[in-house]
């Protein structure tokens, strides 16, 4: 991969967080994000920003507008081409300085206390080695978007309370499953043992894949209410696009083939009929994925994503029966512990089936 890093900023003593903000042909979404984090109290970190190849002058936007006068130190790396989400983050975990790993979505914007409050996770918890966010929609600020992750036992994974009005149900500090990769902390000491992204996942689902193999590993994951940010949701490839549901699909599969338990591998299509039959029901009743993909061509589209996305899993399927087998070098949980987890935090059939991500 090809990539030129630029130090827009002097270099100080390394700092306790390193936030990575991976970026792609959205220049006034970025603006937006980076000057969230320049608003950041009581906390000493950097910015990495990650360029994809953008073609819309995000790069010189970054270097004519927070070159100096920041709060924070910012490198730029800027790739030639979209190497996806995974390996972008990867680049910035290996370029970071920090203690802990910080991601931001470029499409979304941080409260003052966001970092500091994330930080706050991991002390006096050294088994806590992902902190989440409580992640609200940007275009209304009262609907939760994510408030950490769960998970059907298929491998579909959903955020906790997506699309709810915020009434304070998630206003609890307490252990999630993993955190949403829009807004999250990571212990660098924990990436160094297990890894970061795994670039086979592109985007989508890459967040459920680091997030459990971390429980794998025996990582927990901390919720902190305190650390919100507002998100432009669908803003990389938008709701209604069919690409996005392709990935989704595909990184299901991946997934369960890489991480779940044999046991629940080998009921995947069980538990994955139940849901389509239940995405059905709420698709006549106007609920669900299915209302933004209106009419028969957008059904159609729908249902032809979502078998791209199952053919395209196929070829990769060998490749993730041998990862597998390498999980067992960082494995804590048994198979019967791992169950166990995903049951404590699945989603039910019908919060899966009537919202809509």
């Amino acid at each position: 991969m090809s990539a030129i890093i630029h130090h827009l900023a002097a270099v100080s003593t390394a700092e306790l967080v390193s936030v990575i903000v991976v970026n792609w042909n959205r220049c006034n979404l970025l603006r937006l994000c980076l000057q969230s984090l320049s608003k950041q109290e009581d906390v000493s970190f950097e910015v990495i920003v990650v360029d994809n190849g953008s073609t819309d002058g995000s790069v010189e936007m970054v270097r004519s507008e927070f070159h100096s006068g920041q709060p924070f130190t910012l490198n730029l790396i800027e790739n030639k081409e979209n190497l996806g989400f995974c390996a972008a983050n990867n680049q910035g975990i290996a370029a970071a300085r920090g203690d802990f790993v910080a991601l931001l979505n470029n499409d979304a914007e941080a409260d003052a206390r966001w970092l500091a409050s994330l930080l706050q996770a991991f002390c006096g918890r050294p088994q806590v080695g992902m902190a989440a966010s409580k992640i609200m929609a940007h275009e209304d600020s009262r609907v939760i978007d994510k408030a950490g992750h769960l998970i059907y036992l298929d491998g579909q994974n959903r955020g906790r309370g997506s699309g709810q009005l915020d009434r304070g149900q998630f206003d609890r500090p307490e252990e999630v499953l993993w955190p949403d990769g829009c807004a999250a902390m990571y212990r660098r000491s924990m990436l160094d043992r297990i890894g970061g992204f795994d670039e086979d996942f592109f985007a989508y689902a890459d967040d459920a894949e680091l997030g459990l193999r971390a429980r794998i590993a025996g990582w927990t994951c901390y919720y902190v209410p305190g650390a919100v940010v507002y998100h432009h949701r669908g803003a990389t490839l938008g709701l209604q696009s069919g690409r996005r549901l392709e990935l989704i699909e595909r990184n299901r599969i991946l997934l369960v083939a890489k991480l779940f338990p044999w046991s629940l591998l080998c009921l995947n299509g069980v538990f994955y009929l139940v849901r389509v039959a239940a995405g059905a029901w709420a698709s006549l009743h106007g609920k669900g994925e299915t209302r933004r993909f209106p009419g028969l061509r957008g059904k159609i589209l729908m249902a032809s994503s979502l078998l791209k996305g199952g053919f395209s899993a196929l070829p990769l399927l060998p490749k993730m029966l041998r990862k597998r087998r390498q999980i067992r070098r960082i494995r804590k949980l048994t198979e019967m512990d791992l169950i166990r987890l995903l049951w404590r935090h699945r989603i039910s059939l019908r919060e899966l089936t009537v919202q809509a991500v």
